[in-house]
């Protein structure tokens, strides 16, 4: 299984991942295949002990070698520890170190940092603890370690990817159970260059939102991305949130279909647009086939919001009384965050019909007062409030339902 891609200095590529295929004795190695521009294999080599190995990041360092790191159960306290493989550029092995506690830990990301060290993030579950923080070990150019940081809450938050920012400290991002809105959401923890945390932000709503990749922009700011609810499909979108140096949100964006879409890499491109990739069930052959996004700079402005409505509302809703399924459609003045919600005349909330990013322009959702929606029950007879919501609007109308 291959985790990780680079291209080389000179053009070809490196790949990295783990493989059992070359010793069906022992469990699975760190694999490094090295290739030419065309993709031709040049050589490739295999790293690990007697137990099991997996490697998640790959980079090529200063002096054109490589660096893989993963965990292994063969070295260090052999409950999945980070390990760290330094080579040259043939791919022979220098140096390796395990790192981490008596529990488990599982290292996801890998940078070589200003001064020629190495710093790696992943998940590692505390003594006294049965959920995982964040994990950030930091080495020498040899590996030997110099410090590690730990980050999180009393719930899971897992570590996905890792900057060092242009001030010298890092950037960690990842998802968590223990802050934010409920369920998960996007995690973000900034340090010094001592990895002390200066700030954390979380992002989401409620539902389950997963960030998988980080990149620090061209300003100085940061993009994550990953995957986040929609309650419109009741499935997942790719999701893509730009922040600035201090973990403001500017905007975000969901990118998908009906079906379920989940975004596992980020790029800034030289336009300064983004370019994002996951695997999708909304388009392609059909399950789980490559999805590549391709989005412009950002001071584009898209079409729809050129030519948007005048005004913010909620039009009537109908037919209005109705006894089985009524539209509701509304107008958006700008791209943002909607919820639209049921209510009884007591203003007791009933069911959310709709939540999530829209981009400007008119839209129509359905209210199913049969249930034959995912997540929405049956409704009885009665007079019920329609509510429209974004960040600093909001609009009413009143239905009727009549069995």
């Amino acid at each position: 299984m291959c985790y990780s891609l680079i291209q080389t200095t000179d053009g070809g590529f490196a790949l990295a991942g783990c493989t059992d295929s070359f010793d069906l004795v022992r469990g699975a190695d760190f694999w490094l295949v090295r290739t030419d521009e065309n993709g031709n294999s040049l050589w490739s080599r295999t790293y690990g002990g007697r137990g099991s190995e997996g490697c998640y990041s790959l980079i090529q360092t200063a002096d054109g070698g490589f660096a893989l790191a993963g965990w292994t159960d063969s070295f260090g306290n052999r409950d999945d520890d980070f390990w760290l493989v330094r080579t040259n550029e043939n791919g022979d092995s220098l140096w390796s170190h395990p790192y981490g506690g008596e529990n488990w830990d599982k290292c996801k990301s890998l940078v070589q940092t200003a001064d020629g060290g190495f710093a790696l993030a992943g998940n590692t579950t505390p003594f006294d603890a049965r959920s995982r923080d964040f994990l950030l070990v930091r080495t020498d150019e040899s590996g030997d370690s110099l410090w590690s940081r730990t980050y999180g809450g009393q719930d899971e938050d897992y570590c996905y990817s890792l900057v060092q920012t242009v001030d010298g400290g890092f950037a960690l991002a990842g998802w968590t159970e223990s802050f934010g809105a409920g369920n998960r959401d996007f995690y973000l923890v900034r340090t010094d260059e001592d990895g002390d945390s200066l700030w954390s932000c979380t992002y989401g709503r409620i539902g389950y939102d997963e960030c998988h990749s980080l990149v620090q922009t061209a300003d100085g700011g940061l993009a994550l991305a990953g995957y986040t609810f929609s309650s419109v499909y009741r499935s997942h979108e790719f999701g893509l949130i730009r922040t600035d140096e201090n973990g403001d949100s500017l905007w975000s964006r969901p990118y998908g279909g009906e079906d379920w879409d989940e975004c596992q890499s980020l790029v800034q491109t030289a336009d300064e647009g983004f370019a994002m990739a996951g695997h999708t069930w909304s388009f392609g052959a059909g399950r789980h086939d490559f999805w590549l996004v391709k989005l412009g700079p950002e001071n584009s402005v898209p079409d729809d919001e050129a030519t948007a409505p005048l005004h913010f509302g909620l039009d009537a809703v109908y037919p209005n009384p109705f006894n089985a399924q009524a539209v509701s459609s509304y107008k958006l003045q700008v791209s943002s965050w909607v919820t639209l919600c049921l209510y009884d005349l007591r203003g007791q909330l009933v069911e959310t019909v709709m939540e999530g990013w829209q981009e400007a322009g008119e839209h129509r959702v359905v209210i199913d007062a049969k249930g034959g929606q995912p997540g929405m029950a049956v409704l009885p007879s009665g007079i019920y409030l329609v509510r429209l919501s974004d960040a600093s609007h909001s609009a009413v109308s009143k239905i009727c339902l009549v069995r």
